[in-house]
């Protein structure tokens, strides 16, 4: 079996069908099936059942995707890193971002081009845990993410770099004329408002480092609802659902003019936000160079 056959069985793999998989590769259908049977007969197990139409992979399958996944992004991990060495920075950076921190990524991309002008970008949103598959799979090269990295992957393998932390502030509807004047929001206040807080079946930290602080000030918080995406949170505000405690960079963007922002008068609360990128792998030119400038940008000791 060569690396030739492993891209065509994870191709049948990710398609779960011949046909489709056949016009992914530019080729027939009959030779990728008998490539297939090749693959099966050399390895003396069935890799997929009949599932309908499509294919079911086994659980000789599933094992081998596994392993052919890791080995197939070795090889072009490898290929990747010669054309470096011969070509200098070029090539595709890939780049996600949970939700909450997408407005961290346009000054440090701006301050990158200036520099390496051939590379072009890829960049995925999403909350930690598909994140940190798309990481795992090598399908983007680094995360902007809050911390901790709430992903599935085992922390020993990743390398987190923390940036600035992030101060809370208070989202408030503007039509509410109580805060018209207010300048600054205290977090006993809280109680006398319905709030609604981030928090998705993956990711909690946000929500649970809110509830901390009421208890440490002895809030009882009237949570009105659970949103797993910012825009949503801040259209439920604008039509006056209640507020939120937010991390201050979230809102860069989004410029409703329904919502105001109001400061938070405890500082301690923070947020924390870091680039995860995994550890002892391979990391192409273009992204060393990527956290290199982020490094500049937020200026973070070397």
């Amino acid at each position: 079996m060569d690396m030739r056959q492993l891209k065509y069985f994870l191709t049948i793999a990710r398609e779960g069908q011949i046909t489709r998989a056949a016009k992914l590769l530019n080729m027939e259908q009959p030779p990728l099936s008998r490539q297939l049977k090749q693959m099966e007969d050399e390895l003396g197990v069935k890799l997929f059942d009949r599932h309908g139409k499509g294919l079911k992979l086994t659980d000789a399958g599933m094992h081998l995707k596994h392993r052919a996944e890791s080995l197939y992004s070795q090889f072009n991990e490898t290929i990747e890193e010669m054309k470096e060495l011969e070509q200098g920075v070029r090539g595709v950076l890939s780049i996600g971002a949970v939700f909450s921190c997408s407005s961290l990524l346009p000054l440090p991309i701006e301050q990158y081009r200036k520099k390496y002008p051939q590379v072009s970008y890829k960049i995925l949103e999403g909350d930690h845990y598909y994140l940190g598959e798309q990481l795992e799979k090598h399908a983007i090269d680094l995360v902007f993410a809050r911390l901790p990295f709430e992903a599935l992957m085992d922390p020993k393998h990743l390398v987190i770099m923390p940036l600035p932390s992030d101060p809370f502030v208070v989202i408030v509807p503007t039509s509410w004329k109580q805060f018209e004047l207010k300048s600054s929001f205290q977090l006993e206040e809280l109680a006398d408002y319905p709030l609604l807080t981030l928090k998705t079946d993956q990711t909690t930290h946000m929500h649970e480092q809110l509830i901390e602080a009421c208890h440490r000030y002895g809030v009882k918080p009237n949570i009105v609802c659970e949103c797993s995406s910012v825009a949503i949170t801040i259209a439920l505000i604008a039509d006056g659902l209640g507020i939120a405690l937010l991390p201050r960079s979230v809102m860069s963007s989004f410029m409703d003019p329904r919502v105001k922002m109001i400061p938070l008068s405890h500082d301690a609360l923070q947020s924390d936000i870091g680039i995860v990128w995994l550890k002892d792998h391979y990391v192409p030119k273009r992204a060393q160079f990527f956290i290199e400038t982020v490094k500049d940008v937020y200026a973070i000791e070397r």
